[in-house]
């Protein structure tokens, strides 16, 4: 059942960029729709594939902070379809070779990396080096260290990093952390989520490919599961026990198809968790003392649902990408770290790690 809608989503939009209702849901979401920068911010969307074309650019055609200045590809019909399209000046559009003359183009403050996973560290550091501050999509990289290079490298540019957390800035999701990390029912006891959807796309894609993409449906859809997790506590994991079945073989043979693990946090809660190429799942239910809190559909880009005690969440749906733009051109405005850093997306990664030790070794694997 879905939740009772106070505003249309249009309304909502309209009204208030991020929303009236969303003034209440909390003060992270009040100031963003409070503040009124002095000018918008460029973001250049580097990889122009279905995510970008999809979600990323039509969100930065309701954004109040930052505006889709450039993009950077290697197919020339893409630029002239996307300069059309959205009246993007020649000056700005790249490809991957001439990339880091984007270093003296002042229409562009943020790079956003929207590029297989394998890729996701070389443009992040090119981006910093260039001077633009960057914004990359989940997962961070294929692995750890990685992801550490690619903090590194921000940090030494003094360039703001971010990786595309976008449930983060959604209202269900919010209400979520809070129950759960202000223990509102008292100590959460357990938690069980799931991600996953049935592949079937192209057996040649780069995301069935593990040098291109890491991994199967735990780099892709996983994460969210384990962010799920972490973002319900507020706590590290520990420690992960991870098993994985195929069905699949000929079509998965160089990535994971489905996983399971169980994650051992400091508070002894039993954390389950799933993600899989071959099932449909997008959910996370959380057993507090006194009482229940649960998402499903819990991390798909809208249609969020929630229940407490078994009562619907009264939160308006938004344009999860375009509140988690405009937050990332506020923290560049306002010079302070975004609430989903790079170090977010090292702390996923870790976990993500630990699982494939776990998976190889049939054991308890520490994280970190």
């Amino acid at each position: 059942m879905a939740p009772v809608q106070k505003t249309s989503r249009r309304d909502f939009i309209r009204n208030a960029s991020l929303g009236i209702g969303a003034l209440a849901l909390s003060p992270a979401l009040a100031q963003l729709a409070a503040a009124k920068p002095a000018k918008k911010l460029g973001i250049a969307l580097v990889g122009l594939g279905y995510y970008s074309g999809g979600q990323l650019a039509p969100a930065l055609q309701q954004t109040k902070n930052c505006y889709l200045a450039g993009i950077v590809t290697g197919t020339p019909a893409k630029a002239a379809d996307w300069a059309k399209k959205y009246n993007i000046p020649e000056k700005n559009i790249y490809n991957y070779q001439n990339f880091d003359e984007i270093a003296k183009n002042p229409d562009i403050d943020i790079v956003y990396v929207v590029l297989p996973v394998s890729m996701h560290k070389e443009y992040t550091i090119r981006a910093a080096q260039a001077g633009k501050h960057v914004i990359c999509e989940k997962p961070m990289a294929l692995n750890a260290e990685d992801c550490k290079a690619m903090i590194a490298a921000c940090k030494k540019a003094n360039r703001l990093l971010s990786i595309g957390y976008r449930l983060h800035f959604e209202p269900h999701t919010i209400e979520l952390m809070r129950l759960g990390q202000k223990q509102v029912y008292g100590k959460v006891k357990s938690i069980d989520t799931g991600n996953g959807f049935t592949y079937g796309g192209d057996p040649n894609a780069w995301r069935l490919k593990k040098a291109l993409a890491g991994g199967g449906g735990l780099m892709d859809m996983g994460i969210y599961s384990i962010q799920g997790s972490r973002y319900t506590l507020g706590q590290e994991p520990i420690a992960v026990k991870a098993t994985q079945e195929k069905t699949k073989p000929e079509l998965f043979k160089e990535v994971d198809e489905t996983v399971f693990w169980e994650l051992q946090f400091p508070g002894r809660q039993k954390v389950t968790g799933k993600s899989s190429y071959n099932h449909d799942w997008s959910y996370l239910k959380a057993e507090a003392e006194k009482g229940n809190f649960e998402l499903g559909p819990a991390f798909g880009y809208g249609g969020i649902d929630g229940k407490v005690n078994g009562t619907p969440m009264q939160f308006p749906q938004i344009t999860q990408q375009a509140a988690q733009m405009d937050d990332f051109a506020l923290c560049v405005i306002q010079n302070k770290q975004s609430r989903v850093p790079g170090e977010e997306g090292l702390k996923d990664m870790l976990v993500v790690d630990a699982i494939y030790r776990s998976l190889d070794s049939g054991k308890w694997e520490k994280i970190g």
